[in-house]
C-alpha cells in the first residue's frame, strides 16, 4: 500500500467523539475546497458506523449544500432514523462552523436471496494497456504545471484511467456525451464491506460530469471554461465488490439546462458484474 492509499485511509477514519457524533479531517482538492468525493465518504463512515455489521450499504442520497473549508474539521451528527427487521436507515448532516455542509441519508440492508438480473457491461479495452494518470496529465503541455501537479497529488491513492481523452485533454469540439474510466485504489484494502463502498463512493464524485463538459466541446474546470460544483449525489450498490479490484466506471449524460448539468453510469467489476449505479448533477456554468 503506498503512502498516499494510507493517508486517504486516515483521512476517512473518523473519530467518535460522542454517540451518533464524528468528527473528520479536511483536505484541500483541485479546486479550493474540500473535495465533494470526501464528504460523502466520511458521512457514509459516519452513518455505517452506527449500523449492525451484518448490514451493508445498498444506497446513499446526498446533497451538497455549501463548500467545504479545507482549513476546518467537519463534524458529522448521524440520525438512527429506522432499524426494521431487513433495513435499516442513517440520516447523517455534515456541519462546519456551525453550518451544514452536505447531507447524507443511506440504507443498509441484511443480505437476503431474490431475483437476479442486469445490464451487460459494454465493451471497454484492458486497463492495462492504458496510459496511467501521469502519463497523460503530463503530455498535456496546454496545462500549468500547477494544475497538473495538483491532479496528481488528488490521485495518488487512485489508480484511475481514462479510455478515452478526457475534457481537459481535448477540447472545443463536441463529442459524444460519454465517458470511461478504470480505477482501482493503489494497493491492496482489508476485507471490511464499508470500506470498498465508502472508496467507491469517494472516486464517484472525480469525473461524473466529464460527460456533460465532452457534450459541449468544455475542457472544465483544469482550463477554466466552465465553472461548477456538485449539487446532489445518488449511489445504488446492487453487488459485491473490491475497490482495489479494477472497476469500469461507465458514464453518461442525458441533460444539461439552466446552468445544471446530469451525469449518471454504472460501475462495473472487471469481469461484467454490475456492482453500482450512480446520479449526479451539478452546476456547470459558462464564466461571463
Amino acid at each position: 500500500m503506498n503512502e498516499a492509499l494510507n493517508d486517504l485511509l486516515d483521512l476517512l477514519d473518523l473519530e467518535q467523539i460522542e454517540e451518533n457524533i464524528f468528527r473528520g479531517q479536511s483536505r484541500s482538492a483541485v479546486v479550493p475546497r474540500v473535495f465533494g468525493g470526501q464528504v460523502a465518504a466520511q458521512a457514509l463512515v459516519a452513518a455505517g458506523r452506527t449500523v449492525p455489521a451484518d448490514r451493508h450499504a445498498h444506497s446513499l442520497h446526498a446533497y451538497f449544500l455549501r463548500a467545504g473549508d479545507p482549513g476546518a474539521p467537519i463534524v458529522y451528527n448521524v440520525e438512527r432514523i429506522r432499524d426494521g427487521r431487513s433495513f435499516t436507515t442513517r440520516r447523517a448532516v455534515a456541519v462546519q462552523h456551525g453550518r451544514p455542509i452536505f447531507a447524507l441519508s443511506a440504507s443498509f440492508q441484511l443480505y437476503e436471496d431474490g431475483l437476479d438480473h442486469q445490464t451487460p457491461m459494454p465493451p471497454a479495452p484492458d486497463p492495462e494497456t492504458l496510459p496511467t494518470s501521469a502519463q497523460r496529465l503530463r503530455g498535456y503541455d496546454h496545462l500549468p504545471s500547477a494544475v497538473v501537479e495538483k491532479f496528481l497529488e488528488a490521485r495518488e491513492a487512485i489508480d484511475l484511467r481514462y479510455v478515452d481523452e478526457p475534457p481537459y485533454g481535448k477540447f472545443g469540439e463536441p463529442r459524444e456525451p460519454h465517458s470511461q474510466v478504470w480505477f482501482r485504489t493503489n494497493g491492496k484494502l482489508d476485507d471490511d464491506p464499508l470500506l470498498h463502498v465508502v472508496l467507491a463512493t469517494y472516486v464517484s464524485d472525480m469525473t461524473l460530469l466529464d460527460s456533460v463538459l465532452l457534450a459541449h466541446g468544455r475542457g472544465g474546470w483544469a482550463v477554466g471554461d466552465v465553472v461548477g460544483a456538485s449539487l446532489d449525489h445518488a449511489m445504488w450498490f446492487h453487488r459485491p465488490f473490491r475497490a482495489d479490484e479494477w472497476l469500469l466506471y461507465d458514464q453518461e449524460s442525458p441533460s444539461a439546462y439552466g446552468g445544471r448539468g446530469l451525469g449518471q453510469a454504472r460501475i462495473y467489476t472487471q469481469d461484467g458484474s454490475l456492482a453500482i449505479s450512480v446520479i449526479q448533477e451539478g452546476v456547470v456554468r459558462v464564466p461571463r
